[in-house]
């Protein structure tokens, strides 16, 4: 017997012999019954919570691909007895546990998944079991959890388990272990980090050697790092879940297993498809025996328990329409239906059906195993009687148009797709109110190569937790020179003035770990104005040289951003909007730097253009122009010759200017400046000891209350000798407060009140931070009363605006006069949560020629400036922030 089904292609039924290719390979799969809530709808699934828990799940096994052959339960056993599980019956079952991620060894004897024990019943959540990893040896008929001991298996939630090639497992797990022990070293308590929604613990990549020991973290995102695999090569490939400034978006990443190489590789410009009108994310990676990789495609939240896959060609695209650089006559697309062609996930009915997992044979056939669910609705010409059941009907064109038509309950079967025969094979037949949400085939395929480490490593940098980083130049963008004169002339201090380089420091700037509520209740407040940025610290600064070239050490293991800053400390460049990492010893090069909004390639080192930066012409010889002591290597940019023969900078504290390039002989050298914190009058933000030692355990972290205030309340008077007469007062609380020294009201000058008292508008934060953070409404002195300033109304054509009831008739006065519309007026304000250059409102007054210039020492505007770069938080630090 043959079907046509909702994908176009044959459905081949039980009657036909078994496939005599895949006789004598086992399938396993995950079967559940169908979740519904507690109003009968299907549970959503979202992505952003890796560990939800919904029992009912089960793994079992096929000794073939057959809908004839027996299926074994596997996972009963690992929390029931045989006897328990012979006495249960469907009024008195087993209690639930759940399943999920499998992975089938190289060799394909052996099974990796996560799997999580039944509830506790009343035990609190923080009792409750958590998920584990587990492994299946089918030559053994042998099932055990990879992590023996209670205390360390219950230590987070391990998922996603892949073998690595040497017998090591890559698995995501909110464990955060590096990450922990280095929040003890910071002087904090160790806690597992939220993600960047602050909703769940972060789960992140971390290995551990094939009996549970040994557990190290390799990745540092603040949001999840999901669903590895192992490429050929020995990479690891993953889906991270990057949502720094809630940027929400799951794209294709990949790391060597010791944590070094992070790069994008796929995806951050292509979520938005015609299949959806919802971003798509890529999740649930696996390779496939043509070497393209097969992705499932998701919407962030769903309740479909579906999706669509897709063939992606990883090797030669950085996006769907995006070839890499070395590609560039490639138009896309990059992915490709990896079975139908008529799969729409966007809540509407998808003629093709919906897949719940595909995995492809490894047998040269490519032929692919699949659960899926036709395209159905009911009958909308059945004439209902009162208990009837409703007539399901296969979905065809017609009834997909029709607007009144329902879809039919989903319906998922186990089947193996034939791309040469057009053909599917049912293996197990669908079933009312049961899902299948995971199937594998127990097959061996090729070993990965061993796994990768960094590239070029230091030994000196392991040993003192460091990494390196090379910039060959910040004007380096996609492979395009995006400086007016060109990097050549830029690089030359006889034809660009020191002055005219539009970047001349980096700063570094770290993530800070925000933990629950239950390790530290602060208010949100603490974050300022805006939770884009959480919190943020700064490791420091180091210069950029005149080519653009940035050569410098930053800590491992930390999750990193740069900025590009001006002379004056102020950032000219975007936000990072990933997180960085290096790994300990790791020497990173790259090319330059990206803007969010530019498609071509960039972060991927087999996808770039090539650098702009060619680097100096010969051995021996100075850059054009420049210092001869500073002689050049071929091909070294002019960070690596100032580190050769200077020595590699570390981010510093300070930041500090000194012309090495200029020829004394040829020209004057440039003024060398610096912004010291010791220059301050106020409270430094960094420890005494941090002051003294500069280490890479040392932190910039500004809070408002505690080193912004400082400087707005500072006496700030001049006295003359006698030390009693004032000369001149440039405190700023002298103008900026509603009232005068001999107690009158004023209007604070330029509608500021800077003063450290509880804000009216909101008392968690002082009034200061309030009024140069929000607008305000315009006040005016009436009756010696500081009161909102109100303004008529006027209409397009400029008539007065009166007040109407609800009629529609004039409202009058008393004397029988028309009542005109008032409104108060609005102030700006004058500082701005997207950095120092977006609160010039602020800053122009201090510059040179400005009503306050030299009002503010160069030391106070660079810490004002790199506070609102970073994200004007009122807090830094979870464990200063007061408690709710």
């Amino acid at each position: 017997m043959t079907l046509i089904g909702c994908g176009g292609d044959q459905i081949l039924t039980s009657e036909q012999e078994p496939d005599p290719v895949v006789v004598d390979v086992p399938i396993a799969y995950i079967k559940r019954p169908a979740p519904f809530n507690e109003d009968m709808l299907l549970a959503s699934e979202d992505l952003r919570s890796p560990n939800d828990f919904l029992p009912g799940a089960q793994l079992f096994i096929k000794p073939r691909a057959s809908v004839n052959a027996l299926e074994t339960n596997l996972s009963d056993r690992a929390f029931y007895s045989e006897q328990e599980i012979l006495d249960a019956t469907e009024t008195s079952p087993l209690s639930g546990y759940d399943i999920k991620d499998l992975f089938v060894s190289y060799d394909g004897t052996r099974l990796l998944f996560a799997m999580r024990a039944p509830e506790i019943e009343d035990a609190d959540d923080d009792e409750q079991p958590t998920w584990n990893i587990w492994e299946y040896e089918i030559t053994t008929d042998s099932l055990n959890r990879v992590i023996t001991s209670d205390l360390e298996a219950e230590f987070g939630q391990d998922t996603a388990p892949t073998y690595l090639p040497d017998g090591r497992i890559v698995f995501s797990s909110t464990r955060q272990q590096a990450n922990q022990a280095l929040l003890l070293d910071e002087g904090k308590p160790q806690y597992q980090a939220l993600d960047e929604n602050l909703n769940n613990i972060a789960s992140v990549l971390h290995v551990m050697d094939g009996n549970g020991s040994n557990i190290q973290q390799i990745s540092f995102n603040q949001s999840h790092d999901l669903d590895p695999m192992v490429l050929s090569s020995g990479k690891i490939l993953f889906s991270r879940w990057d949502n720094v400034a809630n940027n929400n978006s799951i794209s294709i990443y990949q790391i060597n297993p010791d944590g070094s190489q992070l790069e994008l590789v796929y995806g951050h410009h292509s979520h938005n498809t015609e299949l959806s009108d919802e971003a798509l994310q890529f999740t649930q990676l696996s390779d496939q025996p043509s070497g393209q990789l097969l992705v499932a495609l998701r919407p962030i939240v769903s309740d479909s328990w579906g999706g669509e896959y897709v063939n992606i060609d990883i090797l030669n695209y950085i996006d769907n329409l995006m070839p890499v650089a070395s590609q560039s006559g490639l138009t896309g697309p990059a992915q490709q239906p990896a079975i139908f062609d008529n799969i729409v996930i966007d809540g509407s009915l998808s003629p093709g059906g919906i897949f719940s997992a595909v995995y492809p044979l490894w047998d040269g056939s490519q032929r692919m195993l699949f659960s899926w669910s036709q395209c159905r609705v009911y009958d909308p010409q059945q004439d209902l009687n009162e208990g009837d059941p409703r007539t399901v009907l296969p979905c065809d064109p017609e009834l997909i148009a029709d607007p009144q038509v329902q879809a039919a309950p989903k319906l998922f079967g186990l089947w193996m797709y034939d791309p040469l025969e057009n053909t599917q094979l049912v293996i197990n037949v669908p079933e009312e109110d049961q899902f299948y949400t995971e199937v594998v085939a127990m097959q061996a395929r090729a070993f990965p190569t061993d796994p990768q480490q960094a590239a070029v490593f230091n030994q000196d940098l392991a040993n003192s937790n460091l990494g390196r980083v090379h910039i060959k130049s910040v004007y380096d963008f996609a492979g395009e020179d995006v400086t007016e004169q060109g990097i050549a002339i830029l690089a030359d201090p006889t034809q660009t003035p020191v002055a005219d380089r539009p970047v001349r420091f980096l700063r570094v700037v770290k993530a800070v770990s925000i933990p629950t509520r239950a390790v530290r209740n602060f208010d949100n407040s603490a974050f300022g104005r805006s939770r884009n940025q959480l919190m943020r610290e700064i490791i420091g600064y180091v210069p950029v040289e005149p080519d653009g070239s940035v050569l410098f050490d930053v800590p491992a293991n930390v999750p990193l951003a740069f900025s590009l800053l001006d002379a004056n400390g102020k950032r000219v460049s975007d936000r990072h909007q990933n997180w960085l990492q290096f790994a300990p010893g790791e020497v990173r090069t790259c090319n330059g730097c990206h803007s969010d909004d530019s498609l071509a390639p960039h972060g991927r080192s087999d996808a770039e253009a090539d650098s702009i930066n060619l680097g100096a012409i010969s051995t021996g010889s100075p850059f054009v122009n420049t210092n001869p002591a500073l002689f050049a290597d071929l091909g070294d940019t002019m960070a690596q010759t100032s580190g050769r023969i200077n020595g590699i900078h570390y981010p510093s504290a300070d930041i500090n200017f000194e012309d090495i390039w200029t020829d004394s002989a040829m020209q004057s050298p440039a003024n060398s400046f610096y912004y010291r914190y010791a220059d301050l009058q106020t409270p430094l933000p960094i420890t005494a000891s941090c002051a003294l030692n500069w280490t890479s355990l040392c932190r910039i972290q500004i809070h408002f209350p505690e080193h912004i205030q400082p400087i707005l309340s500072l006496d700030r008077k001049v006295l003359a000798e006698d030390g009693v007469t004032i000369l001149e007062d440039h405190s700023c609380l002298n103008c900026h407060t509603p009232q005068g020294d001999d107690g009158i009201a004023q209007i604070p000058a330029a509608q500021l009140d800077l003063r450290a008292t509880a804000s009216t508008d909101n008392p968690d934060f002082l009034t200061s931070f309030r009024e140069l953070m929000f607008s305000d409404n315009e006040q005016e002195l009436r009756a010696g009363v500081l009161q909102d300033r109100l303004v008529i109304v006027t209409d397009d054509e400029g008539n007065t605006v009166f007040e109407l009831d609800e009629e529609g008739e004039l409202i009058l006065d008393a004397e029988g006069n028309g009542i005109p519309v008032t409104e108060t007026v609005n102030v700006r304000n004058v500082m701005s949560v997207n950095g120092a250059r977006s609160s010039q409102l602020f800053f122009t007054p201090f510059n040179s020629g400005g009503s306050h210039e030299g009002w503010l020492s160069a030391a106070e505007l660079r810490l004002l400036a790199e506070w609102l770069d970073i994200g004007a938080q009122y807090y830094n630090n979870p464990f200063v922030a007061p408690l709710n």
